[in-house]
């Protein structure tokens, strides 16, 4: 690990690259916002895997791996250009598929859904009912968010906590960039808001250890240096750091409201206390 005070600020992945040994980097915010790639963000990817280090892609999607597949290739990310992908969705998936969680195992068959569009990718095949009203169900997959606002959930919310229904949260990001840079609400903030009201909720993906230690163990690179390259402190920085490895931030995705332009050391240290994770280094955007 990187032993300083404040974070460094790098020009670029060159800068730093030769000291890690895997890196697992966000998707949306870091390589494309979702319409298209970041500037500079084919080649850095391109550049990073010819290092020979393996390259994972983490993202909290609710989606299965296939969709963030379908969707980088879209956008220009070869699949030659990284070693795997994982997302928060696809843990869901297998937790609802194996029941080997105690939390899965105990759940009945009948579900609501938050999700942003009609895909039931993530529990397909698998024997569930999804059905339409909280009052039916005997849990909660929050995937995706259809509505406008978080109060407009609260309704909901209650009556799932008065019937003391679990909720599965697929995708832990409170808000995501938007391509025309405003902010929308996730999944994650649905999941948050249930759990202050007192509900159980089940979490996926970052910053919990669980991903980490699936990348680690499929590339094999279990006790070298790590870089975790993401736009969010509290799950892509602060992932990095519970898995033991070092954080790239970067400072253009959600948090560049928060920052002044040009970020400085001292304003990320001081954004990234407030999340709980002070990045080892810090750059604009995802570039070589």
């Amino acid at each position: 690990m990187t032993d300083t005070t404040l974070p460094k600020p790098i020009a670029g992945l060159s800068d730093i690259a030769d000291r890690y040994d895997l890196f697992v980097v966000d998707q949306w915010g870091v390589l494309h916002d979702g319409a298209k790639p970041h500037a500079g963000a084919v080649e850095a990817l391109t550049r990073l895997k010819a290092t020979g280090a393996p390259v994972a892609l983490l993202s909290n999607s609710g989606k299965r791996v296939a969709d963030s597949y379908r969707r980088l290739e879209k956008l220009g990310f070869d699949r030659s250009l990284y070693d795997l992908c994982v997302t928060s969705g696809e843990q869901v998936h297998r937790g609802l598929r194996d029941r080997a969680d105690p939390f899965y195992a105990a759940l009945g068959p009948k579900f609501v859904m938050f999700a942003w569009d009609p895909d039931r990718g993530i529990v397909d095949g698998l024997g569930y009912q999804e059905v339409a009203e909280v009052d039916e169900a005997d849990f909660i997959i929050c995937a995706g968010t259809d509505r406008p606002s978080l109060a407009e959930y609260e309704p909901v919310l209650r009556r799932a906590l008065d019937r003391g229904l679990p909720l599965t949260c697929a995708n832990p990001d409170r808000v995501s960039v938007q391509p025309d840079g405003s902010l929308k609400i996730c999944p994650g903030a649905i999941a948050e808001l249930y759990e202050t009201m007192g509900g159980t909720v089940r979490w996926h993906g970052k910053p919990g250890r669980d991903a980490y230690d699936a990348i680690r163990a499929e590339t094999g690179i279990r006790d070298g240096a790590g870089l975790g390259i993401g736009d969010s402190l509290a799950h892509d920085i602060a992932g990095a750091a519970g898995a033991g490895m070092d954080g790239l931030f970067i400072t253009g995705g959600i948090h560049r409201a928060d920052l002044p332009d040009p970020a400085t050391p001292g304003s990320v240290a001081a954004l990234g206390a407030e999340h709980g994770a002070v990045p080892a280094y810090y750059s604009a955007g995802f570039t070589w």
